[in-house]
């Protein structure tokens, strides 16, 4: 039988092991890139979940209503906000301020007996 021989590893301080993908950097994501793009252009951007409840539930914001919604995110902005809720054309938006992100979109239908939390403001558009 061979015997096994250790031989130390130097380590040092702050070393960790190296894993899939440590120390390169992410793989670039072609949406993520596209929604940050729209929200520099446009001043609010949606995240990727309420881009979906958006399309799901059929819900067509035009260049107008994010007009609308970017004034109001500044307004809100301006008076300290950070999280809200805004009543939009039949749909309830929940938005951070601080980030300038709409999280979800609620349709109406979907609204009726819900609760939103963690809200410090509201505003009817």
């Amino acid at each position: 039988m061979k015997e096994i021989v250790k031989t130390p590893a130097k380590a040092e301080q702050g070393m960790a092991g190296i894993g899939r993908r440590q120390g390169k950097s992410p793989k670039p994501n072609a949406t993520a890139f596209a929604r940050e793009l729209h929200a520099v252009k446009h001043g609010v951007k949606f995240s990727r979940h309420a881009e979906k409840r958006l399309e799901l539930r059929g819900i067509a914001l035009d260049e107008e209503d994010k007009a609308r919604l970017e004034s109001a995110v500044d307004r809100m902005a301006a008076k300290g906000s950070r999280e809200a809720l805004i009543w939009m054309k039949q749909t309830a938006l929940v938005v951070s301020v601080k980030n300038r992100t709409v999280i979800t979109a609620v349709d109406e239908a979907s609204a009726k007996e819900n609760i939103f939390t963690n809200i410090d403001s509201a505003a009817i558009l």
